[in-house]
Parts: C-alpha cells; sequence; structure tokens
C-alpha cells in the first residue's frame, strides 16, 4: 500500500511538473518552430523576443518605461534593413549607429544620393529614455529645428527625404516589407489586429516602438548616484578632476542641459552664439519668426563624446572646442539665449586650461556605450 501511495504522489509530482514546464514554454517561444526557421534564415533573432521595457534607477524616477517587445523587434529589423530605401545601400543605422550613441561620426550624413543632409546627425543614445524624452516625459519635438512632433511623424518625413531614404510615397516602404518572408512573421506578431492600422502605419509605429526603447544610464556619473552620492558634493569614485569638471557644469551648464529626473532639458532650444549671421535659420526656418533665427534645439548630453562632431552643422570636432567655444567664442548674436549673457552683454566663461580640461573629463564620465551595445539594439541582418 505504501508503494503504491508512493508511486502515485511520484505520478502527481511529475504531471505537476510538467505542465509547469508546457507552461514556461509557453511563455518563453514567441514563435513557432516553421516561423523561427523563417526569421531564422535571414536574421539573427533569439526565439524568445528580447526586453525592451527601461527600468529606470530610483535618482532618475524609479519606474518602468514600458515597450511592446514584439513592436519594437520590428521596428529593430526595419531600422537596419537597408532593402527599404530608394538604393537598397542605406537604412535608419547608417545615420544612426549604436556604437556612436546613434549618431554616426560624420559632419553632414551620407544617403541614397552623392549630397549630405544639411545638418548634423543627431544621436538618439543622448537620452536615459528616449521615450521619457520624447515621448511621454518631456513631449520635445524633433530635429535640430523641432519641425517633427513624433518619432512617427520624424520617420516619415527621413524616409521621404530624398537625400536620406529617397522613398517616394510611404507605401513604396509597405510595399517592400510585403516582399520579405520574415515580415510577414514579424508584423503578425507585432500587431495581431492589423485590421486597426495600415502597413504604412504599422511600419512607423513598429519604428518608433524601437526608437522610444533607446536609454542610457549606467554611466560613472549615474553609478555614483546609485551609490547613494549626494549630486552637490564631491562623488567619491571620481578623480579630482572630474569632480572639479562636475562643479564647473553645474555652475555653468546645468541651466541648460539637464542631468536629473527631469526628462527634457531645461532650455528644450537656444541660440548660442555659433555665429551672427545664419544661412541655416534654425526653428525660424520652420516659424517665419525673426526671434527663432539661429536657434536650435539643445541636446541632452549623456553619451555626448561619442558623438562627435558637435552642433547642428558638425563645426567643432572635439569637445575641447565646444568648451573652448562657451569660454571664450559666444556671438553676441540678437537672439542669444539669456543663458549666456549677462544683461545685454556676452557671458564668456574665461576658463583656465585646468578648469577646461576637468569640464572634458567630467563629461566623459556621462558615456555609457555598453548599454547601447546590447543585442537588443544591435544589426539583426546576418
Amino acid at each position: 500500500m505504501k508503494t503504491n501511495i508512493t508511486l502515485l504522489f511520484a505520478i502527481i509530482t511529475l504531471s505537476i511538473s510538467s505542465c509547469i514546464r508546457d507552461e514556461v514554454d509557453a511563455v518563453v517561444k514567441n514563435y513557432t518552430d516553421e516561423e523561427l526557421a523563417i526569421l531564422q534564415r535571414s536574421l539573427d533573432l533569439p526565439a524568445e523576443v528580447n526586453e525592451y521595457t527601461l527600468n529606470l534607477p530610483r535618482h532618475l524616477g524609479g519606474f518602468p518605461v514600458f515597450a511592446n517587445n514584439h513592436q519594437a523587434t520590428l521596428g529593430r529589423v526595419i531600422f537596419y534593413d537597408k532593402s527599404l530605401s530608394a538604393n537598397g545601400q542605406i537604412s535608419c543605422a547608417s545615420c544612426h549607429q549604436p556604437e556612436q550613441a546613434f549618431a554616426d561620426g560624420d559632419r553632414f550624413s551620407q544617403g541614397v544620393t552623392t549630397d549630405r543632409t544639411d545638418r548634423n546627425s543627431l544621436g538618439l543614445g543622448s537620452f536615459p529614455s528616449f521615450n521619457g524624452y520624447y515621448g511621454f516625459g518631456g513631449g520635445s519635438r524633433m530635429f535640430w529645428d523641432e519641425r517633427a512632433g513624433s518619432v512617427v511623424e520624424q520617420s516619415r518625413q527621413s524616409l521621404l527625404n530624398p537625400v536620406e531614404m529617397g522613398l517616394e510615397h510611404i507605401s513604396d516602404l509597405a510595399d517592400k516589407v510585403q516582399q520579405k518572408d520574415y515580415y510577414n512573421v514579424l508584423f503578425k506578431k507585432a500587431f495581431p489586429n492589423s485590421a486597426f492600422l495600415s502597413k504604412e502605419d504599422q511600419v512607423l509605429t513598429a519604428i518608433e516602438a524601437f526608437v522610444n526603447s533607446i536609454g542610457c544610464f549606467d554611466t560613472k556619473y549615474d553609478r555614483e548616484l546609485m551609490a547613494g552620492q549626494n549630486e552637490n558634493a564631491n562623488f567619491n569614485g571620481f578623480t579630482s578632476q572630474e569632480n572639479m569638471g562636475k562643479n564647473l557644469f553645474k555652475i555653468h551648464c546645468e541651466n541648460c542641459h539637464n542631468l536629473g529626473a527631469g526628462f527634457s532639458t531645461v532650455v528644450t532650444v537656444a541660440n548660442n552664439g555659433l555665429d551672427m549671421e545664419y544661412d541655416d535659420p534654425g526653428v525660424g526656418g520652420i516659424s517665419g519668426k525673426t526671434r527663432d533665427i539661429g536657434v536650435f534645439k539643445v541636446p541632452m548630453l549623456r553619451n555626448v563624446a561619442v558623438t562627435a562632431p558637435y552642433m547642428h552643422d558638425g563645426r567643432f570636432s572635439t569637445l575641447e572646442e565646444v568648451v573652448e567655444h562657451y569660454s571664450t567664442g559666444v556671438q553676441n548674436h540678437h537672439n542669444l539665449h539669456q543663458n549666456l549673457k549677462v544683461g545685454n552683454q556676452v557671458k564668456h566663461l574665461n576658463l583656465n586650461e585646468e578648469q577646461k580640461s576637468a569640464l572634458v573629463a567630467f563629461l566623459h564620465t556621462l558615456t555609457d556605450r555598453e548599454s547601447l551595445l546590447h543585442e537588443r539594439y544591435s544589426d539583426p541582418f546576418k
């Protein structure tokens, strides 16, 4: 009798364990064997989709920034797919490369033609949370002249730009993706209720899901705050030079460039005295207002050390040149932002060599290249 009871218990235990394993398999197996075989003929995608939700540390709010993993996975593939451009040679990632914080290292970017873009490529990896800055949190506008209000709008303009991706109609993109068997699988997973969105809108929504998932906050600076260091005191893990630079940044720079829990820069657009006359009108070219001539987006600064060259026209090759501009080179343009003035005069920082080097050293503590080199942001094509 005891043997029978033991046997029965063993059978029940095995049954329960089997059910648990089946449930776990059901959770992690995102594709059928057939679907996975189709994907893996062209793509290096895992059987379990990558996690795209960001969990922000306490000093940046301490909450998750949720993402639709299937939509972000589809968006990642589209982001890297060169075949979707007019000449089959350019992708979104051509101008936004993860190893350079999703900038490209060129003063002006190469698109589908021999022409170059009019402005320097903005780094998409300059934020603790891209979605926090441009989406639910900050609601800032996109491009140097802020002409786009969302990733969808920005992506549409870039895809149709004759220099960048060169498509004549956004419907051309929908036609292209429907010719690929791996897209059939990815769209089915990302948009199971596809009747609610056109194929064009699905493409743009997927790009938005991927780009909105980009974020970096594992910098040397952030790690000090995560360890409980006082933001207004010297950091134990910083060198004396980095602490000097941090103090200089707090005095001279953070009144425009936010590094804390706020999800937008303190000043979103500004004229920073690059010139007295501007060939590129910036925001003024969109608004038509004189007060906006020479006004451009104020960028976030995480990963700034890997996004050279700098400014809307990429005129500065190094951070040293940028610091020198604010130290001695700011020009008194009639739209110069008030933070760069004392009364009606330019506020030059007039830093000495030690201070300049310290400020550059601090800016290097804002680098988090490792987060951006994670598999979920990488090129999925074999």
